[in-house]
């Protein structure tokens, strides 16, 4: 059984947003690339090589480019070091078009600036002046510019701007592309839609489209909303009560779209379709959805839409750092949601790693196994923090609670009451506890075995009480899962 799990940190909001189709993403029939590429004479293609071989360009805002030396080199010579973006002395429309990716480099929870988008107008522009032929030395440099930019988009666009893997060890857009310079030549500079070229390196979950959404929705929210803060009454705010945050409440929740934006509400008293808002609001941040305005509602909404922003671009960022394909459906563990997705037949609540004690790790692992009534042998952390203790205090825990005294062969010492000679062994480390299977056994009934340098699986638990509660960080860093029989099945 071969499934792929990963856990991974997503913001805690989503707001869907129509997405504006891009203008101008084909460079149309009057592209002058169509002449074919502009050579340089033989001192500027020296100059060119030269430039490429320094690796650095003092025209970029981030002159080093040596990481891409080779991609980069590899790209020109394929053309025989012709410009690639500038045809008669132009940039050509697939240029323009590129450009106005780079600019746009936001919408996708990236910064644009680290794509030169200052400096492209001014750029664009010195190349504009009628009856002024740029220069060869300021062309080239126009369009190697260009194919950095270009290139660090598109790899920041597949892997992220923090790549935790090596450099073009995961570039694994299809079989012909081995890297950003196979994809700007093979699919930018011959695509008939510049845009979907660049999508194709893009994750391709639906959630990542939905972020890529809320990105462009909450830039806007952003600059519309004034900030102010609502007041933190000592006790919560209940239907029916009077709260003098109510102007600032109903502008907040009508422009995150939980108020309809005519609804009809109490300019003093917090009632009827401004609760029922708040419920929703509490709703889509995993709070309870008891319509009261606690403490813990308003830290949710007092925290500035700049800052919801943000979250959603690292979360577009963490999505990168993923595999982009699977050779079967992924499970998914969506962390401080507490949910776990398999492919797109299930969803269930899980429990997961107490926040900053015990956190469940973001990592991507093999389901290798599924294992139906496991035994429980006990973390060394928890034996003697935990149970240590709890046997000191009662020596008749082990057989009260189906657990048994193993040696390092996992053989049996002991089922029953604990001797003072077998606690001193657990206590130093010499002995080991595990729980039999059974109903009662902390793992459930089911548990997936994932190997991973964290010693974390996915499992079953006898206790339902954490799936009660909205925040379900409880656990010490493994994932039990609400239903481990479906999920099995």
């Amino acid at each position: 059984m071969a499934h792929s799990l990963y856990a991974m940190v997503f913001a805690l909001l989503f707001f869907p947003a129509a997405a504006g189709s891009a203008e101008g993403s084909s460079p149309g029939p009057e592209d002058p690339s169509a002449a074919g590429p502009q050579r340089l004479s033989a001192a500027g293609e020296s100059e060119l090589r030269g430039i490429v071989t320094a690796g650095s360009l003092e025209t970029l805002q981030r002159p080093e480019f040596g990481e891409y030396h080779a991609e980069i080199d590899d790209f020109y010579n394929s053309a025989g070091y012709a410009l690639t973006w500038v045809v008669k002395s132009r940039p050509t429309a697939r240029a323009r078009i590129v450009i106005k990716r780079l600019q746009a480099a936001d919408n996708e929870g990236l910064l644009a600036q680290d794509y030169d988008s200052p400096l492209w107008a001014d750029r664009l522009e010195k190349l504009a002046v009628p009856g002024r032929p740029a220069p060869e030395s300021e062309l080239l440099r126009f369009d190697l510019a260009l194919t950095v930019c270009a290139m660090r988009y598109s790899l920041d666009l597949h892997l992220g701007r923090i790549n935790p893997r090596p450099f073009r060890s995961a570039f694994d857009v299809e079989p012909d592309i081995r890297g950003p310079s196979d994809f700007l030549r093979k699919r930018v500079l011959s695509a008939a839609d510049v845009e979907a070229a660049f999508r194709s390196v893009e994750p391709t979950f639906p959630s990542y489209r939905r972020l890529v959404k809320a990105v462009q929705r909450y830039k806007e929210l952003a600059l519309q909303d004034d900030g102010e803060q609502l007041p933190v009454p000592e006790t919560p705010v209940r239907p029916g009560d009077v709260y003098p945050g109510i102007p600032r409440l109903t502008r907040l929740l009508k422009l995150v779209g939980d108020l309809p934006r005519h609804a009809a509400f109490s300019p003093r008293r917090y009632t009827g379709a401004l609760a029922k808002a708040v419920k929703r609001f509490q709703r889509r941040h995993g709070l309870p959805t008891d319509g009261f305005l606690g403490a813990q509602t308003l830290a949710q909404l007092n925290t500035p839409l700049a800052l919801r922003l943000r979250q959603l671009q690292l979360s577009l960022e963490r999505w990168r750092w993923l595999p982009h394909r699977f050779s079967r459906p992924p499970i998914l563990v969506n962390i401080p949601e507490f949910r776990l997705y398999a492919g797109s037949v299930q969803s269930q609540k899980v429990v997961v790693g107490m926040a900053f004690k015990h956190e469940t790790p973001v990592f991507v692992s093999q389901l290798t196994e599924v294992v139906f009534r496991p035994s429980w042998t006990v973390p060394m952390s928890i034996q003697l923090a935990e149970l240590v203790p709890k046997l000191e205090k009662d020596p008749a825990y082990l057989e009260k609670n189906d657990f048994e005294v193993i040696d390092g062969k996992d053989a049996v010492i002991s089922t029953g009451a604990v001797s003072a000679e077998v606690l001193a062994r657990l206590r130093d480390s010499r002995l080991y506890l595990r729980q039999r299977p059974g109903p009662h056994n902390s793992l459930g009934l089911v548990k997936f075995q994932m190997p991973n340098a964290h010693s974390v699986y996915l499992h079953g638990t006898p206790s339902r009480r954490g799936f009660w509660e909205s925040e379900r960080d409880l656990s010490h860093g493994c994932i039990r899962g609400e239903d481990p029989g479906a999920l099995a099945a």
